[in-house]
């Protein structure tokens, strides 16, 4: 499973790639704009940290404005993905960029049939949100199992990208029901690391070592 980090922080960005974890990278205008600088600046600082593709999402609406908007942010650099909504203008501006050769990650997509439009559209990723899914009471991993189901069947090379990944055990289950990638908050990420039973265990070896009175260094 192929890890993106879901954040415009340079700094974060930075020390979990510096760990082999970051795959790519997604943001949005709103998440550049709480760094209070300019939204191209800080995305092609981004695509020179990481190696992977990095989301950069439109603002418009309509697909001629979105497709002007994706020319323009993929001359920041080549590992750009443009971001569009999953509406019929999105499909329009996802078939055109991809004509042309670029990565495109269709976002906001609720439902099966959704995804299979954004397939059809040649899309390169497809964002699944499942946090927004929980918050109605629906379960965001039937959806990409679905997904997952629908693209093996027809052999669709889009990759489910899971997003609005909020826990650690989105992470677990994404990665279970078959999701190519997933993208959530450093904090998140991190998060995964944590266990009470290591956490217990490191404190018992440590006593262990003191009370021994061992010293490697």
């Amino acid at each position: 499973m192929k890890f993106f980090v879901d954040t415009a922080d340079i700094d974060a960005i930075a020390e979990l790639n510096a760990l082999g974890m970051v795959d790519g990278v997604t943001t949005n205008p709103s998440l550049i704009k709480k760094s209070g600088r300019d939204i191209m600046e800080v995305t092609k600082e981004i695509c020179d940290l990481v190696d992977g593709p990095v989301s950069a999402e439109v603002t418009a609406t309509e697909a001629d404005t979105m497709i002007a908007e994706g020319r323009k942010l993929v001359e920041i650099a080549d590992n750009i993905a443009v971001k569009v909504p999953l509406t019929w203008d999105g499909l329009k501006a996802c078939k055109v960029l991809t004509d042309e050769g670029h990565m495109v990650n269709v976002t906001l997509c609720f439902s099966a049939n959704q995804a299979l439009l954004a397939a059809k559209a040649g899309a390169t990723f497809i964002s699944p949100f499942i946090g927004r899914l929980d918050d109605i009471n629906l379960d965001g991993m039937d959806l990409i199992g679905d997904i997952r189901a629908i693209y093996d069947n027809y052999g669709y090379e889009t990759q489910i990208l899971a997003a609005s990944i909020r826990t650690v055990n989105h992470v677990t289950q994404s990665a279970l029901v078959g999701a190519d990638v997933m993208t959530a908050p450093p904090g998140v990420i991190k998060a995964m690391v944590n266990h009470p039973l290591t956490d217990k265990g490191l404190d018992a070896f440590l006593a262990d070592i003191k009370a021994a009175g061992i010293k490697i260094l």
